[in-house]
């Protein structure tokens, strides 16, 4: 299993990406709820489990996995509870986007702006 910590910080040299954490050290739950809170988010379980899913496929992987391809994993791991409806309804800003930014995790390859993965 890849250290995401020590991953990401070799990759970005500035303090943040698209607002989106890339010192993942500090990176705890508590501070993603505080973070989210906020934003006017309050993250339920089912949140959380999103942006722990979203981080183990980022140690596994890396940075790897592009957007395309995580948000087809997302939504098959989730589909039990709705799939994309699901996802979209925990993550109106977008699953991808919305929570990597919660998770702490750079946006993944292949995407082109920071509204990838929204309704707007």
């Amino acid at each position: 299993m890849l250290d995401i910590n020590k991953m990401v910080e070799q990759e970005h040299s500035g303090p943040t990406v698209r607002g989106h954490l890339i010192d993942l050290e500090p990176w705890t739950e508590e501070q993603a709820i505080e973070r989210a809170h906020r934003d006017g988010l309050e993250l339920t379980d089912d949140h959380l489990a999103i942006i722990r899913y979203l981080r183990d496929c980022y140690a596994d992987h890396g940075g790897t996995v592009n957007a395309r391809m995580l948000v087809h994993s997302l939504e098959e791991e989730f589909a039990g509870q709705g799939g994309h409806k699901f996802l979209y309804n925990l993550f109106p800003l977008g699953p991808i986007a919305q929570a990597s930014h919660y998770a702490g995790l750079p946006m993944p390859p292949g995407t082109r702006d920071p509204s990838f993965g929204t309704t707007h």
